[in-house]
């Protein structure tokens, strides 16, 4: 049986805690499983932001989507995700990446290092998050045992094989970093079968498999796509209308149609867990309505 869809959002822009709390219910109300919140500089800070939702809310689960590793010591980052996940009452779903933007770690002072490097820490972030928070010794405790669940963000060969090892959720960006490092560049539905092919390699040993989820980048119920495409193709002027009609990022056309595609992500790729931006929280809801409990 394939396992049960899960909808998350992820809460990008800032607000006060009046405006906060109300985008928090009204994600609760729309019947988002997750509300999740990215890292970034210049954005909301992850942990107290998730504290404030849990505050605001009593059903959605709460996670970071994801970490950049490298910005937190492991021993600094342990502290922060047991204090979150006892104040949310065992909600908290950590999520984890190397981080893509070189210009944040200049602006905060922070090596950018190589990819090699970056993984490297990632995993050793990962390892000693796993003996911190699993020892009965470590202060404060985590709500959850035996631990938090984990999510990895990845897409080259090493997060594959780091996730395949230790993710609860693997987690597909469904694009690659650009040359620069700074933007985002689309897979096509082919390559995101050879990635998600490559992880299921990694990943044959595993005794539970791991939920697998795809970021979404546009959303959008129409009947008529050309006006909505037409950001995302000129960003990537090597798309044509057709072309991105067909990337898994995207999900754009009329309600029937958005929920078959979905449908088909996890026939094809096994994608259960599904997590749209903010801007498409709103859009999205009607498709979310159309697939719950499937």
């Amino acid at each position: 049986m394939p396992r049960p869809f899960r909808f998350g959002v992820n809460l990008l822009d800032p607000a006060s805690a009046g405006e906060w709390r109300a985008k928090c219910r009204r994600a609760e109300e729309l019947g988002y499983d997750v509300i999740l919140v990215p890292d970034h500089l210049g954005w909301v800070a992850p942990f107290p932001a998730l504290v404030a939702a849990a505050e605001a809310t009593e059903r959605p689960r709460l996670g970071t989507f994801v970490l950049n590793a490298g910005f937190s010591n492991p021993a600094l980052l342990a502290r922060e995700v047991a204090t979150t996940d006892a104040l949310t009452d065992g909600r908290l779903e950590l999520g984890l990446g190397t981080g893509y933007v070189r210009e944040e770690h200049e602006r905060a002072g922070l090596p950018w290092g190589t990819p090699g490097e970056r993984v490297a820490h990632l995993r050793r972030t990962v390892e000693e998050l796993d003996r911190l928070l699993g020892s009965p010794d470590h202060r404060p405790r985590a709500a959850q045992r035996p631990r938090v669940p984990l999510l990895i963000g990845a897409n080259g060969d090493r997060m594959l094989r780091l996730a395949a090892e230790h993710a609860d959720i693997a987690a597909f960006t469904g694009a690659r970093p650009s040359t620069d490092g700074d933007r985002l560049t689309p897979l096509t539905a082919e390559e995101l079968d050879e990635r998600v092919a490559l992880y299921r390699t990694y990943a044959a040993g595993r005794a539970e498999p791991a939920e697998l989820n795809l970021l979404i980048q546009l959303v959008a119920v129409t009947d008529d796509p050309g006006p909505v495409l037409a950001p995302l193709l000129e960003r990537q002027p090597q798309l044509t209308p057709d072309a991105a009609m067909e990337l898994p990022i995207v999900l754009v056309g009329t309600l029937d149609e958005i929920v078959a595609r979905v449908h088909a992500h996890r026939e094809r790729f096994g994608f259960s867990y599904l997590t749209v931006l903010e801007p498409h929280m709103e859009a999205f809801a009607p498709v979310l309505e159309a697939l719950r409990g499937q």
